[in-house]
């Protein structure tokens, strides 16, 4: 790839902090052209401006908009914000770069559940997916399901892709933003039980991708279940947020139906079904015990070790605020 040839990023206009908007920063820090492509033009495409990228604002399930931002573009990230039109996006981002026809990789953001939604095991009696899904749920929320057509799309497509298969972010809502009142007061609401998981920065999802786009070959047509380097129950997160906080926290378990009536169905979550019913089951797969181990990808793709779930609730704004508001 010519050092002129820019690298598209979708989903690029999120937080500080956020994945998309790391690896642009990771990349022009390491000499690349980075076209960033948002849906407004307002202060984080300045902010992205400000940084170096080229900025494309357009509509992801526009195909003319699609194919404009990708003109001249020949590496790809796709990501987009939780949406019932997420596979019309990936589709139409398929559609666009087949024509194109001189793409060299798309790195498709994915879900870490995506390694065991077997066809064979979305289509078993409820009795069996009930079970090894962890007795909460049978079957999977839209937002997964979206996921994995996405998948399907890519490799029918032809297109060289490379699937990032995610495990929660220590950023994700759940642990984030519907965690700060309880925390505000010393207590971390999730419900969880004693199950453990292993959340990952996405500081560290950020590094792999940029890694990849600037030297795909060795990754064509893989995907990579990445998850963070340690399983942590409640307790031990409890103390994360603790030591993130510089206060007592302690963890008051919550049962799963209940926290999902409060902090989802009585929130503004309710006008946003897909996010909810994306939410409600991840929070009962967590509990049934489904996210329950952990994998060495994440820090043979980084050759180092990853960080810490302490380390990327330091590095959080709405954690650091929280922080700021009793120091």
């Amino acid at each position: 790839m010519s050092k002129l040839d820019p690298i598209l990023i979708t989903g690029a206009a999120g937080e500080i902090g956020g994945a998309s908007r790391t690896m642009v920063d990771m990349l022009l820090h390491r000499g690349h052209p980075v076209r960033a492509f948002v849906r407004r033009d307002d202060e984080r495409a300045d902010g992205l401006r400000r940084a170096g990228a080229q900025v494309f604002v357009g509509d992801l399930l526009n195909i003319a908009d699609v194919t404009s931002a990708l003109e001249g573009c020949r590496r790809i990230y796709f990501s987009m914000s939780l949406s019932p039109y997420y596979t019309d996006a990936v589709s139409l981002m398929a559609a666009a770069a087949r024509a194109q026809g001189d793409i060299e990789v798309l790195v498709n953001i994915s879900e870490y559940e995506q390694s065991f939604m077997t066809v064979a095991k979305m289509t078993a009696p409820a009795e069996e997916r009930r079970a090894w899904l962890g007795g909460l749920v049978t079957d999977w929320s839209p937002q997964q399901r979206a996921h994995w057509i996405a998948e399907q799309v890519l490799e029918w497509s032809g297109i060289p892709t490379v699937n990032i298969r995610a495990a929660i972010f220590v950023e994700n809502p759940i642990l984030t933003w519907l965690a700060l009142g309880p925390l505000d007061n010393g207590e971390l609401h999730l419900p969880f039980g004693t199950q453990k998981f292993a959340p990952i920065a996405a500081f560290d999802v950020a590094e792999v991708v940029a890694n990849i786009l600037i030297d795909p070959s060795p990754h064509i047509s893989k995907s990579y279940e990445l998850t963070g380097p340690e399983l942590k129950d409640m307790y031990g997160l409890a103390e994360d947020y603790a030591a993130a906080l510089g206060r007592p926290v302690v963890y008051a378990p919550q049962s799963v139906e209940s926290w999902n009536e409060t902090y989802v169905d009585d929130s503004p979550l309710a006008d946003l079904p897909h996010i909810a019913a994306h939410l409600k089951t991840l929070t009962r797969l967590i509990a049934g015990g489904g996210y329950g181990g952990t994998t060495d990808q994440l820090e043979t793709l980084l050759g180092r070790t990853p960080k810490t779930p302490l380390w990327a609730l330091q590095n959080h704004s709405r954690i650091q605020t929280l922080a700021s508001t009793r120091n």
